[in-house]
């Protein structure tokens, strides 16, 4: 059964999360219903990360596995015109190994968080950003930052539902920026590792907040971190200003 790799494309609001659900939309659900009006099914699909409920994906990668060879282009168009009208997009697709994971043969996940920070509520970028009313200390959430990149327990950082055997992770990268955005001046948060915990970068994101703000300063955030207990946390932000960004490969099936 020849095997394809999808990147795919979603606005995380319609949706209870990437994870097929007997009773609730999902971004897998969807596509793997547009794979059965294309194939008899059922399909299952796999996915290097499964999004919570809300969150978006700007490249998350997906595997699936056909009876038939198909051209990758036509199979992506074809998987575009069965998703109609919903907000799921196939933006590539290439033909891969039957030994290539989406997930297992991935080696680094690459999220963007998107915060806000204006008075007015938001209206073109409404569900798409966090916001905030008022201004926060970039440099600050920097220094704050720097204590969580590398090799740690981020018990502190994880939820409590988290099915991970292990808060060991190592965090390659966390970079923050100030943009002009569509709507106003963003915060821009990249996170960077090999793979992360339930909820670990909102939880990190609401935490640096809270240094930005002045609540915190950048030290109470190593303080958190070495007390491995989630209740030393600061907030976790919501959902919608979090973006699946990106999955590396060894070998980029999509170059």
């Amino acid at each position: 059964m020849p095997r394809y790799a999808l990147k795919v494309e979603y606005h995380g609001a319609p949706f209870a999360g990437w994870q097929r659900q007997a009773d609730q939309p999902s971004v897998q659900g969807a596509i793997e219903d547009a794979l059965a009006r294309l194939e008899p099914g059922p399909h299952t699909i796999a996915a290097a990360g499964r999004t919570d409920a809300g969150v978006h994906g700007l490249a998350q990668v997906a595997q699936c596995d056909m009876t038939k060879a198909w051209d990758p282009f036509r199979l992506s168009e074809a998987l575009n015109y069965h998703l109609k009208p919903l907000p799921v997009a196939i933006l590539d697709c290439a033909q891969v190994t039957d030994a290539w994971h989406a997930r297992f043969s991935a080696i680094e996940r690459r999220y963007l968080f998107r915060l806000l920070v204006r008075r007015a509520p938001a209206t073109h970028d409404k569900g798409l950003v966090w916001r905030v009313l008022n201004p926060l200390d970039v440099e600050a959430m920097r220094e704050g930052a720097a204590h969580l990149v590398g090799h740690h327990d981020f018990t502190t950082f994880r939820s409590t539902i988290c099915q991970a055997k292990s808060p060991v992770k190592t965090l390659d990268e966390i970079t923050i920026a100030q943009v002009e955005g569509l709507s106003g001046p963003e915060i821009q948060f990249r996170l960077r590792a090999r793979s992360f915990l339930h909820n670990q970068v909102r939880s990190i994101v609401g935490t640096l907040e809270r240094v930005g703000a002045g609540a915190w300063t950048p030290d109470d955030v190593k303080t958190a971190l070495d007390a491995r207990d989630r209740a030393a946390c600061g907030p976790v932000c919501p959902p919608q200003g979090l973006y699946l960004a990106g999955v590396g490969y060894p070998d980029d099936p999509f170059a």
